[in-house]
């Protein structure tokens, strides 16, 4: 016990190192939040597009870049994505580390968030879309008021689930040394030579978030379901 408390202390309270691990949490979710968001937003539109283009076969070229976007960015590892935005798409620019994490997650985001809200437009029953147009309304119209709010409704789950596999992904994001919790155990490990305690702590933190967002993911579903009732 005295032996944990002393490395306890060596890693985290000698020279205040816990600080690595407050700021590499606060980098994390930043950039997690931030990365989701700009998915959402690439994922609505690459989505709106595809299923526009299956619908009536209308923005065919869109949907050709839509599809090479997906096939691009869901082929290649998430690491590579990172190192090709910060060394060569940023390379003569003068941007921040955690710019272009949350740049290149985001875009990374955007291919899955994609499917899940294209997944959620297409379980919605044709019978709406074609009510709607009964109605008079166009189909951008049909889509945007019928059917659009009952496809994010089904799929807010999905994405919550989404958000979580995106805070684990951002671990990669030392590659570019962007101090983010993992590198900040990291950085601990490589003052105190002493592996165990830094990276088992962050293995606890993540851990620790992972099941919170859960248990809120799993009340968000229960709640919808009850609504539909």
């Amino acid at each position: 016990m005295s032996e944990l408390a002393r490395s306890f202390s060596q890693n985290f309270i000698e020279k205040e190192r816990y600080r690595y691990l407050l700021e590499g949490l606060g980098n994390t979710l930043l950039m997690t939040l931030c990365a989701v968001l700009i998915g959402i937003f690439i994922g609505f539109i690459i989505a709106v597009i595809r299923s526009t283009y299956d619908n009536t076969g209308k923005l065919k070229v869109l949907n050709f870049f839509a599809n090479l976007y997906l096939t691009v960015i869901r082929g290649t590892p998430v690491v590579l994505q990172l190192l090709i935005t910060y060394f060569v798409i940023f390379a003569s620019v003068n941007v921040s580390k955690l710019f272009t994490a949350i740049i290149a997650f985001g875009i990374n985001s955007g291919a899955y968030v994609a499917e899940i809200i294209r997944s959620g437009i297409n379980s919605i029953d044709r019978g709406q879309s074609e009510a709607g147009r009964s109605l008079g309304f166009s189909y951008s119209q049909t889509m945007l008021w019928f059917i659009l709010p009952q496809a994010i409704k089904n799929v807010l789950p999905a994405l919550g689930n989404e958000f979580v596999v995106l805070l684990k992904e951002t671990s990669v994001a030392g590659y570019i040394a962007m101090q983010d919790l993992t590198k900040g155990a990291d950085i601990i490990r490589s003052q105190t030579y002493s592996a165990f305690m830094p990276l088992i702590m962050a293995a606890l933190i993540y851990l620790i978030m992972v099941v919170i967002f859960d248990n809120l993911i799993k009340r968000l579903e229960r709640r919808l379901r009850n609504s539909d009732h």
